[in-house]
């Protein structure tokens, strides 16, 4: 090499660059993996969300269908109170 200065700059030039990309590189293997068990667990609690909704609306017509039976005003008005965010949220 003719010029020892500008070759030791551009090898520290590499290196740093070299360097900066095996650190981009483990961040965001890292930001990835976070991203996964994020995604699993918001998985998870969507599962155990739908699961209570099934069983809450199960009890719900259960309880209408007990009420068809023993007409108690009382458990009209609580069935009217339970069906009313439903209605709203359609």
């Amino acid at each position: 090499m003719k010029n020892d200065s500008n070759t030791a700059l551009l090898n520290f030039v590499l290196y740093v660059l070299v360097i900066l990309c095996v650190v981009f590189a483990v961040w965001s293997m890292w930001r990835t993996r976070d991203l996964r068990q994020l995604q699993i667990n918001l998985q998870i609690q969507m599962q155990r969300t739908q699961t209570a909704t099934v069983r809450a609306q199960a009890l719900l017509n259960d309880v209408i269908t007990f009420n068809t039976t023993a007409k108690s005003p009382e458990l009209a008005q609580i069935i009217q109170s339970a069906q009313a965010p439903q209605t709203a949220a359609k």
